[in-house]
């Protein structure tokens, strides 16, 4: 699938409209998370734009929170971004706060996994070693299951994303953290980097 720009051009384009470390780290995880997901799905080929996808998929929301996906949607071509990748964007926050529905199983593990990705970096922050290496999927799913833990987080948004890729919802759990665990050292990188 062709992006239309290169990872130096998106994560330029990424560090012009979000300036906070943790959109940044955000944006960092949500790459990582979608490249390892490229290989295990069998998309290995495709890795670096699933990679892109991930790492612009909330270009839009530090500067323009109330108009999230709808500024993307002129940012990203303006910069270059094809049509494929802006589409893919724009599709992750289907019926919250774009019309764009998630067509590629890509797209789908997207909107799946952003939410999710939030949820278990929160939970990573309140283990005694600050990591998810360590982090067993029973405690993912009784994080999942209190409410009150990373409210901001979705649940609806995580269940209606395991449904969109036909998984139960531990296997997208379980394959979230598996991909966050194998991505943690490389984000701490780039994050002590900036």
């Amino acid at each position: 699938m062709e992006a239309g720009m290169t990872r130096e051009q998106a994560w330029a384009l990424v560090r012009e409209y979000n300036q906070e470390p943790f959109h940044l780290q955000h944006a960092l995880t949500v790459e990582a998370v979608m490249r390892w997901f490229a290989g295990e799905l069998g998309y290995g080929a495709d890795a670096d734009f699933w990679a892109l996808c991930g790492l612009l998929h909330d270009v839009d929301f530090e500067r323009y929170p109330d108009q999230h996906c709808t500024k993307a949607a002129e940012i990203l071509p303006a910069a270059g971004a094809s049509e494929a990748l802006t589409h893919a964007v724009c599709s992750h926050g289907y019926s919250l706060c774009s019309e764009v529905k998630p067509e590629h199983e890509m797209e789908k593990v997207l909107f799946a996994t952003d939410e999710l990705t939030g949820l278990i970096g929160a939970a990573a922050r309140m283990r005694p070693s600050k990591s998810c290496t360590d982090m067993e999927l029973s405690s993912l799913k009784k994080k999942f299951k209190d409410k009150k833990f990373a409210a901001g987080c979705s649940r609806d948004v995580i269940r209606q994303g395991a449904e969109m890729l036909g998984w139960e919802l531990d296997t997208l759990l379980d394959k979230t953290l598996q991909a966050m665990r194998a991505s943690e050292a490389e984000i701490r990188t780039a994050m002590e980097a900036l």
